[in-house]
């Protein structure tokens, strides 16, 4: 599946649905980095996509970046708040919390924000 997906983006297919579902199945492989850049690239091109937003956090908490990750989360819970999308806010309002508790901090202590590239 990721080669087709590589395939499209390199006959010039570059949308946000396609860094999407690439960074998803980088995720999926372990290839954190990888995820990382296509789910920023996908954030990039379209900002509201609450869904890459969640798993942009995800692939960040993985590559071991936790301060990034909750900055994801922040973005992408006003986002998806925005948007009306109650789910995604509510999922990556747990996410953040768990990533709050593991880097000991209290849940107003940091600024909704873009993470660091």
């Amino acid at each position: 599946m990721r080669e087709a997906l590589e395939r499209k983006l390199a006959a010039g297919h570059d949308t946000a649905l396609l860094r999407f579902s690439l960074g998803i199945e980088y995720l999926e492989e372990g290839d954190f980095e990888a995820a990382i850049r296509h789910l920023e690239r996908a954030t990039q091109q379209n900002p509201s996509y609450s869904a890459a937003w969640k798993s942009l956090g995800k692939a960040l908490l993985e590559a071991k970046r936790e301060k990034d990750a909750v900055a994801a989360w922040k973005i992408g819970i006003e986002t998806a708040q925005g948007r009306g999308d109650i789910q995604a806010a509510r999922e990556m309002s747990v996410f953040l919390k768990r990533a709050l508790r593991r880097l000991n901090l209290p849940p107003s202590s940091t600024k909704a924000g873009s993470p660091r590239r």
